[in-house]
């Protein structure tokens, strides 16, 4: 025989050692990220030959796209996107479930937070994968978020408000991954432990209803000056005074 690298043909030595390339692969690159990640610390940790990425995966571009859906299938599955609340429920249960299932898949500190942790580290680190984890994973979610909250604010708002509404709830559950280390300095807090994070997510989801009531209540008081100012006087034919801007009637929450 040559000098080159052999690899087992049996089936199941075969999916054990590509499921270790996978796990191996999916903690060095969530803690290193893409360009920091080395095929031979990924085979060292997976304990494989260096050559068993190329055999298995293609590359570690391939291998790294594989991670990507690998861990969200792992995350997703043990954390669904509405944590078990069925699309029949009230909307404001659907939104509890959704902040829960993210909080949970960004904080826990086993294997189902790896994809969280591969995500942020796309955020301040694009990949090749970014466009595909756009368009598979963040813009579904992202109209998931913006139905739920068109929901709960009932009444017509444009898509700006629903956007920036939204960008206010993920931005809650981010600070507690991005600032849990000085959070555990300052409070001497776990926000990793699960009735911690159950906690958060409490109130997170609290806080959110209180700024989506307000803004409902907004829209609501600006659709029916916006219907008054249709209307004219009956003695003098002109229309009553309105006021200028947004500022004479309620701050934005």
């Amino acid at each position: 025989m040559g000098g080159g690298v052999q690899m087992e043909h049996d089936t199941s030595s075969n999916g054990n050692c590509r499921e270790r390339i996978l796990e191996a692969a999916g903690e060095i690159f969530a803690e290193f990220g893409f360009r920091g990640a080395t095929v031979r610390k990924i085979c060292e940790r997976a304990k494989v030959n260096i050559a068993a990425i190329n055999y298995y995966f293609g590359g570690k571009e391939k291998l790294y796209s594989e991670v990507l859906r690998h861990w969200h299938d792992f995350a997703i599955k043990k954390y669904p996107l509405f944590f078990g609340v069925g699309e029949d429920a009230p909307v404001e249960e659907q939104l509890r479930g959704f902040i829960r299932s993210f909080l949970f898949r960004l904080l826990d500190k086993g294997k189902p937070a790896w994809f969280g942790k591969l995500m942020m580290r796309e955020m301040t680190e694009p990949t090749r994968a970014f466009e595909r984890l756009v368009k598979e994973i963040v813009r579904p979610r992202d109209k998931v978020l913006a139905s739920l909250v068109g929901k709960m604010i009932g009444t017509p708002v444009s898509e700006e408000e629903i956007r920036l509404c939204c960008a206010s709830i993920i931005g809650q559950c981010l600070y507690y991954y991005n600032a849990r280390s000085i959070i555990k300095r300052l409070y001497r807090q776990d926000v990793t432990q699960p009735d911690e994070i159950e906690r958060i997510a409490d109130h997170v989801m609290q806080f959110s209803l209180k700024g989506l009531e307000h803004n409902s209540k907004h829209s609501e008081d600006r659709t029916k000056i916006e219907a008054e100012s249709q209307i004219s006087d009956p003695m003098t034919g002109s229309s009553p005074r309105i006021p200028h801007s947004a500022r004479e009637i309620d701050p934005v929450f």
